[in-house]
């Protein structure tokens, strides 16, 4: 079983060395590149106001929050859910310099987990192009149409689909079973088919009606099909 967490975080500014917090995780858990219909989800009080800036983002406010659990209170839920499964994150340095002070902040270590950069993924595939979630949206004709502000685990779902993409579309969702390696930027996805049956079933097809049937093939001449045999068709 290939376990992945798909996870975004929003937060009160830009750094964790200037004071700045988390508010928001969404996580969204990937069996086998699907989404399995887990999540994890929580908004936490940052225990300091929220600048304008931040609030225009995501519209979180001081009052929202302000009953909201802290992060001491969310972290060991939050470490039980992803586990050591690998991380997907857009822009991965961002969340993980946040994630990592607020555990840190509460005397836990930093995650260890494996950690996918979908915007390396994104430029290692479109060179030169814009790599941001609402563009990669668009080129990949996935509705972020309810992406009015910043959600963690809205645009952890959004993530998920276009993550799906980036490894080889949605098609890898259909394999039976799937195995994805990352080395620094570039992601090779193996894809496991199933085998051909190594004899054909036996044919439901009785004698009369093979013999109806050349009788009818015989009344229509040349006919492109003329050369084919019923019994490899049952096959």
């Amino acid at each position: 079983m290939n376990r992945q967490i798909v996870l975004d975080t929003e937060t009160t500014g830009l750094s964790p060395a200037s004071g700045d917090r988390l508010v928001e995780i969404g996580c969204v858990e990937l069996i086998n590149h699907l989404p399995s219909g887990r999540t994890y989800h929580v908004y936490i009080n940052p225990e300091r106001s929220m600048p304008e800036e931040a609030f225009r983002v995501h519209g979180l406010s001081d009052e929202f929050l302000a009953d909201k659990p802290r992060f001491a209170e969310v972290a060991n839920d939050f470490r039980e859910f992803v586990g050591d499964a690998a991380l997907i994150i857009h822009n991965a340095p961002f969340d993980m310099g946040f994630l990592n002070a607020e555990l840190e902040k509460v005397g836990h270590g930093a995650l260890t987990n494996e950690v996918i950069d979908t915007v390396m993924l994104a430029r290692d595939r479109h060179p030169g192009a814009r790599v941001s979630l609402d563009a990669l949206c668009k080129h990949y004709g996935i509705d972020n149409s309810r992406r009015t502000l910043h959600g963690a685990l809205l645009d952890s779902e959004i993530l998920a689909e276009v993550y799906l993409e980036l490894i080889g579309g949605r098609q890898v969702g259909l394999a039976l079973d799937v195995e994805h390696h990352v080395s620094g930027a570039a992601a090779i996805t193996t894809i496991a088919v199933a085998a051909r049956r190594p004899s054909p079933l036996p044919s439901r097809i009785t004698a009369e009606e093979a013999e109806a049937h050349a009788a009818l093939i015989a009344t229509i001449g040349e006919a492109l099909w003329g050369e084919y045999r019923l019994e490899e068709a049952a096959a």
